[in-house]
């Protein structure tokens, strides 16, 4: 099995509240240096089989029809690697 990750975040253009918010609390808990914070969502899918294009394109229609609100997020899609332990 396979993991193909989708992230999606606001478009740069959009407020994200929410990012703000956590930026704003940073500095009141003791981290500094910390100049913006976007937040975002990942959507890990386990696919059976190898990943190749005519998956990851699947993938994509997922993420542009169910997945993100293209309207006012991107997305990005991709394999994740097997972690070496």
């Amino acid at each position: 099995m396979a993991r193909v990750v989708v992230d999606v975040m606001l478009k740069p253009e959009i407020l994200d509240p929410q990012g703000q918010a956590v930026q704003r609390a940073l500095p009141r808990l003791g981290f500094e240096g910390v100049t913006d914070v976007r937040q975002g969502k990942r959507f890990e899918l386990e696919v059976a089989g190898p990943v190749d294009e005519s998956v990851l394109a699947r993938v994509r229609e997922m993420a542009e029809t169910f997945l993100a609100n293209t309207v006012i997020e991107d997305f990005h899609v991709h394999v994740e690697e097997e972690a070496i332990r």
